[in-house]
């Protein structure tokens, strides 16, 4: 009878109920994050629009009669100290980042994350499109904006913790790495969304450039009030299994039974009845900060963030100021370096389930980063084809490692067994190592508005110098990795033995 159903019911039949649920978990939370970071890149596109080059802009008739060369800027970034504004603006937004998402976690522990992340996509969304409407409302205020952006840095601390907290609860570590490394793709999408959004309107009203992505994040605030669900138990699934027999529990389970796809009441009260984990307290701040790994991957990613977020914040201003490109030209180049960023991501986390080793991952595409920064720099510029190939082979290796250790590395480090099943750490985990790394994206794009000025070869020696640091901080744990491949130690998925 079954052959008689036609393919594509099969194909539908053929997934059970539990991979029905993780799936749309799966793609909510790429919707979500995604608009987290589209609504934070247009301020990178429009950087070349409030300060430009006004010799080679066409001077409007009603302005002839002025002689002040800045007459195309927006002020107050219309000054010579123009950079070291920008990057003021930069650092409100990720120092209020920075400091908010130690405090994001152990909240994210305590409320329920459908509504933490409601509430956070919506103020997001508010104080995006306040940015913008600077435009219409003719404010020229640095405070203004630094406020509005030190606020929207504060609310968006709810996004990372909490999508990073709802997939760990559905999603065991058998193939975590390559799951969510294809999964955190959403930074990349959102980047690359928000730079052609901007793209769009920069050169003709850039405050749009913000309102129009402030309104998309509000609106997938509405969608994960109305659609998301936190837990496997809430609905009748099946929790996964975090550390035995591990490899053997398949992400997505297949069934051919229309019971298990769509489940009767019986069946769910069943499950669920049989599989709720036992409720414990949240862990602390300090209890985390004692599972092994913990410091020296949120160090390292210090330093990888720190590389990472100034080319997102500085990179279209780069090309534009070295290749000589309009701005959209220049913001639409920049997206390539997220494209990179796709599939270093994903490289990484199939790399790593593979061989088991998260930290050595990382460092190989650390130390294969440093000389390819310093190539790009000073030949990337050459010809079209050279910009291309630099930049999406940079921004593999930058962004492989830092999306590795945000997603992979922080679900199994929140669900060590050292807590002994108590899955409520996962939130103030991924708090703790993106939080620190969070400074390191503070501190990227300050020094390079303070460096910039120098010169752009200074800013890139700084980028290389991070770089290696951040390896640096590995070594212990590649150490022990490598032991363990050797037979000196037990070869470990995750971090038993750290």
């Amino acid at each position: 009878m079954r052959s008689s159903l036609a393919p594509g019911i099969r194909l539908i039949t053929s997934f059970s109920r539990d991979s029905w649920y993780r799936g749309f978990t799966l793609f909510l939370t790429f919707l979500f994050y995604t608009s987290y970071h589209l609504s934070r890149k247009p301020i990178s596109i429009v950087k070349s629009q409030l300060h430009r080059n006004c010799s080679t802009v066409i001077r409007p008739q009603h302005l002839n009669g002025t002689d002040n060369d800045t007459w195309c800027d927006w002020a107050p970034f219309d000054q010579d100290n123009y950079q070291t504004l920008f990057g003021a603006v930069d650092n409100s937004f990720l120092v209020a980042y920075a400091i908010g998402m130690f405090i994001s976690g152990i909240f994210g522990e305590r409320v329920p994350l459908r509504y933490y992340l409601t509430t956070g996509m919506l103020l997001s969304g508010v104080f995006t499109c306040l940015f913008g409407l600077g435009f219409y409302w003719n404010i020229h205020s640095i405070w203004y904006y630094a406020f509005v952006q030190a606020m929207n840095g504060l609310v968006q601390t709810t996004g990372w913790p909490a999508v990073v907290a709802c997939v760990g609860n559905w999603f065991g570590k058998g193939k975590r790495g390559f799951i969510m490394g294809v999964w955190n793709s959403h930074t990349s999408v959102g980047n690359i969304l928000g730079s052609l959004i901007a793209g769009l309107f920069v050169s003709s009203a850039w405050g749009m450039s913000f309102i129009v992505p402030g309104i998309i994040i509000a609106s997938t605030g509405v969608l994960c009030f109305f659609l998301l669900v936190e837990r496997p138990e809430d609905v009748g699934c099946s929790p996964p299994q975090h550390h035995e027999d591990d490899e053997k529990e398949p992400l997505l389970q297949n069934s051919v039974s229309n019971e298990e796809i769509f489940g009767s009441p019986d069946q769910d009260n069943s499950i669920s009845s049989e599989s709720a984990p036992v409720q414990t307290e949240a862990i602390s701040f300090c209890g985390a900060l004692r599972i092994p790994g913990v410091v020296e991957f949120s160090l390292c990613l210090l330093f990888a963030k720190l590389v990472s977020y100034t080319f997102l914040y500085w990179l279209p201003l780069y090309i534009s100021n070295v290749a000589h490109f309009e701005p959209k030209d220049a913001g639409d180049m920049s997206t390539l370096f997220d494209v990179g960023g796709i599939v270093g991501g994903i490289v990484a986390g199939l790399v790593s389930d593979q061989t088991g080793g998260r930290a050595s991952t990382c460092c190989v595409m650390l130390i294969a980063a440093a000389p390819m920064l310093f190539l790009y720099n000073h030949i990337g510029q050459f010809s079209l084809a050279t910009t291309v190939g630099m930049l999406l082979i940079c921004g593999a290796l930058v962004n492989g490692p830092y999306a590795l250790i945000t997603t992979a590395v922080s679900a199994d480090l929140g669900t060590h067994e050292s807590l002994k099943g108590n899955s409520r750490a996962l939130s103030t985990v991924t708090a703790i190592i993106d939080g620190t790394g969070s400074i390191g994206a503070a501190l990227g794009p300050l020094l390079a508005g303070l460096i910039s000025p120098t010169g752009w070869n200074n800013v890139f020696f700084m980028l290389i110098t991070a770089d290696l640091l951040a390896c640096l901080l590995l070594s212990r744990l590649v150490y022990k990795e490598v032991r363990g491949w050797c037979g000196h130690g037990p070869r470990q998925r995750g971090f038993k033995e750290i």
